[in-house]
Parts: C-alpha cells; structure tokens; sequence
C-alpha cells in the first residue's frame, strides 16, 4: 500500500480529514454495491399511513387497473409490463419509505362497466395506496366518479382530450393542446395542408379530440377546413364505404384517431386501395409502436404519428429505459408512447410520496405539483398545478420496419392546458 508523495506516515488528524472527505465523496454515489453503509430505518407505518391503506412496516400495496383481454389489449399491455418494470427497478432500490411495492393486477376486459367495478374493489376492499391504470377515456370516465368519491389516486398513461381536471388523477400523457394543436399547426406548415378529413373510433376521445381539432381547423388556427368527419364503433373493421368517401373528398390530411384492434384493418384497407405515405399525407393520434406491431410497417410506412415519446429517441434515459424493458420482455418487445408514459407513473408517486414523508392520498396529491422527473425516457417531465405534466411534444413518420423517425419536435415543453380558451 502506498503513502502520499514522499511516503512519510500521515498524523491522526490529516487521516481523519482524508477519511471524512472519502465517505463525503461516496454519499454523492448512488447505494448501489454499497450495502454496508446501510439506510436509515424506515419511518414507522403509524406516522405514513394515517387513512387506513394497505401499508405495513415492510410493504405497500398498489393496484393496476389495464385492459388484459379484449380489443383494447394490443394497446394496453405495453402500460402493464412498464408500470411492473418501474415497480420492479424501485423494489431493487429499496422500494419507498423502507417499504417493498406490491401489486395486485385487475383486468378491465375492455369494458368500461367491468373497470369502474375493478377500481372499486382496489379502492375499498384491497385498500391500494395508488392505481396505475386506464387507457381509453371512456375507461377513465367510467372510475372517475369512484375514486373521487373514495378519495383514492389513479396515475393515467393516456393521451386525451383534455377538459377534466381531477384531484385524484394524476394524467401522465399528453392532453390535447399539446398533441392534438402542434400535430395540426406542423401538418399545416410542412405538409401545405389546407383540407382535413377526420376520422375516429366512437367514443368521446376521437369526437371530442376532433371537435378540438375542427375548431383549430376553421376558427381558432384557421388553417382551412374539414372536408370529411367519420366514427366507426371500437372493434370495427371494414373501412371500405370511409376509404370511398376519402377518395372523393380527396383530403391534403386524413387526421386520423382510430384506436386499438380496428387499427388494423384500417392501415391494411388503406393500403390495399391505394392510399398510402408515398401518395397521402396521413397524421395520426393513435398509432405508437404497440398498435404498429398489429398494424404492421409495410401498411403504415410514410404516415405520420402526434406523440411526445418514440423508442428511437436517442437521449441518455431512454437507452438505459429500452434497454431494460427489453431485457425484461425480451430483445423483440416494443415501446410505445403511452408506455413509456405508463413507466413514469411509479417513479412520479415515488418522488411524491418520499416529498410527502407518507402515503397518505392528500399528502400525496399536495406534494405532487412542482415534481420534476430529470430520468424520463422521454427527456424530462415536471407536474403542473393542475396534475398534468410539462412535456414536449414530437412528430415521427412510420418506417417499413415498424419504427418511427421523429422528424420534428417542439423546441420547448409545452405548458399543459386542459381548458384551453375557444374549444368547449
């Protein structure tokens, strides 16, 4: 072992000052590998839980709340495997105030009635600290009046439409302005477009993110005007008599918010007539790399995607992310935006409840505005006052491949806004 510089023995009070800067150094390290320098006992059940949750000394339980079955499975099960993947990685850190997360996993099937049963069965009888939950609107809409009424705490993944404010959601995707509003202004001026037919699935996302959108259309951004508006029920699948009334129309943009398993046929009916990315400027709200799977890259290449995360973002978070996720659910899983928005659920009810010092809903949802997430794959989030989060947001063209190309992005993170003045 070698001394300093000219190897005389060192006095007691520079080896204290050596020792003392040594253990500084390690507190910046992160307590990986470094079990002997221990954690401080975790705060005692009586002080974090004063509600009654399902908290004890060594665990804390939670509750997910996705569509397992169902045609709402082929969006879904990305959120489920990326809600689990942060649980997991924040057990392996400790889990949170001393306490291993444990999960108890109900399926919605699809069905809006059989998620406002689920969610009330986590709320009242298994006592759940938080729900990861939801995708489609109708979903949320349907365990809205239950966990406000049981003043439990839903993180939901899902781009919406906006206009609805809760105290008890925490809405982790984006809402309309900021992907409904930059998807159309970027149509406008890269892709000259001045026509617009909108198509959906029957429910209130695609009417409503379409009412949005025909008001920034013809008034708000007066960018030209809606030649078509169109709605098929959720599991549908022939477009033929749509695709006819596209080729009359002869739109610059279909702006399309087709959800779940009649994504599908769709693309592949779209194809087959001859529409496709070589020929029609076509953007979409509701195709991530999940439904592209289904979809698949050949029918959709050249059309457009309105997200704020893609896999191929090649920030420093979001390798380390894809890389993990694959690792898990192997070299072939995909991610897609609601996903990744899945992922930061966990770790935002993390950062609160550590700020909060309890798990307790209100402490949770007071400590909630003002938390950022610096290790978003997406880049970085931060939770507004009204429970949304500040992101950015990006448009990415579909390769033959399946993946996307981001080829734009908002250069700063849009200030979410679900009331936006002049779209009600």
């Amino acid at each position: 072992m070698s001394h300093d510089q000219n190897d005389t023995p060192l006095d007691p009070t520079t080896m204290d000052r050596k020792r003392r800067h040594l253990l500084q150094g390690l507190g910046a390290l992160p307590l990986v590998g470094l079990p002997t320098l221990g954690h401080a006992a975790p705060p005692p059940t009586s002080a974090v839980n004063t509600t009654k949750l399902a908290v004890t000394d060594t665990e804390v339980i939670v509750g997910q709340l996705h569509s397992a079955t169902g045609t709402m499975a082929i969006s879904e099960t990305g959120s489920i495997q990326a809600e689990q993947l942060a649980i997991d990685q924040i057990n392996a850190m400790g889990g949170i105030l001393g306490r291993k997360i444990k999960v108890i996993k109900e399926d919605g099937a699809s069905d809006w009635p059989t998620f406002a049963e689920k969610s009330k069965k986590l709320l009242v009888n298994d006592r759940v600290a938080c729900v990861f939950g939801c995708w489609t609107s109708a979903s949320r809409k349907a365990v809205l009046p239950v966990f406000e009424k049981e003043n439990g705490l839903l993180y939901y993944p899902t781009f919406y439409e906006g206009l609805e404010q809760s105290k008890n959601v925490i809405y982790t995707g984006q809402e309309a302005t900021q992907q409904i509003i930059y998807g159309l202004d970027w149509g406008a001026k890269e892709k000259k477009a001045k026509t617009f037919f909108l198509v959906g699935s029957d429910y209130i996302w695609p009417r409503t993110s379409m009412k949005i959108a025909r008001k920034h259309i013809e008034s708000v951004g007066k960018l030209g005007k809606v030649v078509g508006e169109e709605y098929y029920p959720l599991g549908h699948t022939n477009f033929n008599s749509l695709i006819n009334k596209i080729k009359v129309a002869k739109p610059d943009c279909i702006f399309a918010a087709v959800v779940g398993g009649s994504n599908v046929a769709f693309y592949k009916q779209l194809k087959a007539a001859g529409i496709t990315g070589a020929k029609q400027f076509l953007l979409t709200l509701s195709v991530t790399e999940d439904e592209m799977m289904g979809v698949g890259g050949e029918n959709f290449a050249g059309f457009y995607s309105s997200m704020k995360y893609f896999q191929t973002l090649t920030n420093d978070n979001n390798k380390k992310f894809v890389a993990a996720f694959k690792a898990k659910y192997g070299p072939n899983a995909v991610i897609g935006d609601v996903t990744q928005a899945g992922y930061l659920g966990p770790w935002l009810w993390k950062a609160a409840v550590e700020k909060a010092g309890s798990f307790d809903v209100d402490k949770v949802v007071a400590a909630s505005p003002g938390i950022e997430l610096k290790t978003a794959p997406e880049g970085y989030v931060k939770v507004h006052a009204n429970h949304h989060l500040w992101s950015k947001s990006r448009i990415a063209q579909g390769q033959p491949n399946g993946t996307f190309k981001v080829v734009a992005e908002s250069p700063e993170l849009i200030e979410p806004n679900p009331f936006p003045k002049g779209y009600q």
